[in-house]
């Protein structure tokens, strides 16, 4: 059974996230490569849940553009 994966962990660059193991990131047992897998958070920020399909470009106002503006010339 595999562990839960934390959501918001305290240090997440002390730990290799690339599988269940979730060996420090100078230990790496499991062989995963030569470099550690980064947690989410590292990568996207702190709101990494909220992405999915569908998601981008929703909140900003200049991805819906008003259907009466005229086209630029």
């Amino acid at each position: 059974m595999s562990r839960k994966f934390p959501i918001t962990p305290a240090h997440p660059e002390r730990v290799c996230w690339g599988c269940d193991l979730f060996c420090a990131a100078k230990d790496m047992r499991c062989g995963n490569g030569s470099d550690r897998t980064m947690h989410p958070v590292e990568l996207f920020g702190e709101d990494w849940q909220e992405w999915g399909p569908g998601t981008a470009n929703t909140n900003k106002p200049e991805a819906q553009a008003p259907s009466s503006a005229p086209l630029p010339t």
